[in-house]
């Protein structure tokens, strides 16, 4: 008994420590996103709606770097384990030259095709008109990210989460206040709308790059040496190809469901674009700490299961998974306080106000399903090297699923807009079962490393 209660305290130490930063800086970011919405809210519901549309091709490209972070994650804490430092920044090399021509694509299409971008995502001209300029200055930023992503990503697999929070939030921070300056015209500088937004962006990423390049020549643990972009180790460039293309399926698959909610969305109205654009700020708030738990869970089991603890690695996920569950419970009960802020945070027309309210409402209970499903599939399992399973199941819930659900309740059934929405919220709820089936089969818990 004494022994599990040891057990017990390193482990809600060690999750503390590892969870608080990694949540102060999802709050910043969900900070950020809420900034978006109120000053481009007090602008026009057509920047805030326009905003909102182009600013989902920055999601996908943000899945792009989740789905590189988890193979970056997955082995990388694992080596840190083994205390194989040469290895990790050797998979650190791999992230950079994977995100670095993928980023050049976003930048080139966002750049010189807006119009082909905004078009996706929305049939009136007047928010892709909004949208297009947007897109040109912010498409820069995407540049700035494919080097600072992967390098803070190998901070945190390391645990070195205090720098990492600091770099991003320090970035974040500056964002929200070049913001206020650059879209309402502060300081004697030109209110710039819309495209005050994009310039804060890229110039709070070109500073966040800056603090990560002046790190990597001094980090004298783990460094970032340009000529690892340049070498190729076979059996580790396997292995990151093998954990990390189902988590990038995954995660392109779960964002490209979610951006075809919005094409879905977009197409039902520029009030239920607003209405969402609002709610994407709820619901980040509201799994903000659940989202921490499981990246810590990632580190921390990894770390276990390269050092052969089997059984902590069992005791362990079990505490993350009640953890989760009551967060989640938390963010839900934190949309519900929060509502009259939400109701209030935009100037919005009486019918996005109604979609609003019944959107919150849903989200009050839809923030414990991604939890859970979150915590399982990108933390505990693929602390175990199991990327594919999720992968696969998130390609049968909701493009098999949810997807087509909403296209059909949408245009062919021509169902009001809160019930299309209702009906796509289901997605989360309707795996649940079979990855907590996953789960108590620990067919995830497998060593991947390796001795070069």
């Amino acid at each position: 008994m004494i022994a599990a209660k040891s057990s017990s305290s390193a482990f809600y130490k060690n999750m503390f420590r590892l969870a608080f930063p990694i949540v102060i800086q999802n709050l910043i970011t969900a900070a950020v996103s809420s900034a978006d919405v109120i000053m481009l809210g007090w602008v026009s519901q057509t920047a805030l709606s326009a905003g909102s549309l182009a600013s989902q091709i920055m999601f996908i490209l943000n899945l792009v770097y989740a789905g590189i972070s988890s193979g970056i994650g997955m082995l990388a804490a694992q080596y840190w384990g083994k205390k194989d430092t040469r290895t990790i920044e050797e998979i650190m090399g791999i992230g950079m030259k994977l995100s670095i021509p993928v980023s050049f694509v976003f930048f080139v299409l966002a750049c010189f095709f807006p119009r082909l971008l905004m078009m996706v995502f929305t049939s009136e001209p007047e928010l892709i008109e909004a949208g297009m300029p947007y897109l040109r200055i912010v498409g820069i930023s995407y540049l700035f990210m494919s080097v600072s992503q992967v390098y803070l990503c190998t901070m945190r697999s390391i645990e070195r989460v205090v720098f990492a929070t600091f770099t991003n939030a320090s970035a974040l921070l500056l964002n929200i206040f070049l913001n206020g300056v650059l879209i309402f015209g502060l300081f004697g500088m030109p209110q710039m709308g819309i495209l005050g937004v994009a310039l804060a962006t890229s110039a709070a990423r070109g500073v966040e790059l800056v603090i990560c390049l002046t790190d990597a020549f001094r980090f004298p643990v783990l460094r970032f040496r340009p000529r690892l972009l340049f070498q190729h180790n076979r059996l580790l460039f396997q292995d990151f190809m093998k954990y990390s293309l189902p988590a990038f399926g995954n995660e392109v698959c779960w964002g490209l469901a979610f951006s075809m909610y919005s094409v879905i969305m977009g197409h039902l109205g520029s009030d239920m674009v607003a209405a969402n654009a609002v709610v994407i700020v709820a619901r980040n708030l509201g799994t903000v700490v659940c989202f921490g738990i499981a990246n810590a869970g990632a580190i921390l089991l990894g770390k276990a299961i390269g050092e052969g603890q089997r059984e902590t690695v069992k005791a362990d996920a079990s505490r993350f998974c009640r953890l989760t569950f009551f967060s989640g419970i938390a963010g839900g009960i934190l949309i519900f306080l929060l509502r009259p802020l939400f109701m209030n945070m935009a100037d919005l027309t009486a019918a996005a106000r109604g979609y609003l309210s019944g959107m919150l409402f849903m989200n009050m209970y839809y923030v414990l399903g991604q939890a859970m499903n979150t915590t399982m599939i990108c933390g505990i399992f693929r602390s175990g090297g199991d990327s594919r399973w999720g992968f696969v199941c998130d390609v049968i819930d909701m493009w098999l699923f949810s997807v087509p659900l909403g296209f059909f309740s949408a245009f062919v059934l021509r169902l009001p807009p809160l019930t299309v929405y209702f009906l796509i919220c289901l997605d989360e709820f309707v795996k649940m079962p079979f990855v907590f089936g996953h789960y108590k089969s620990y067919r995830w818990l497998k060593n991947i490393t390796r001795d070069f």
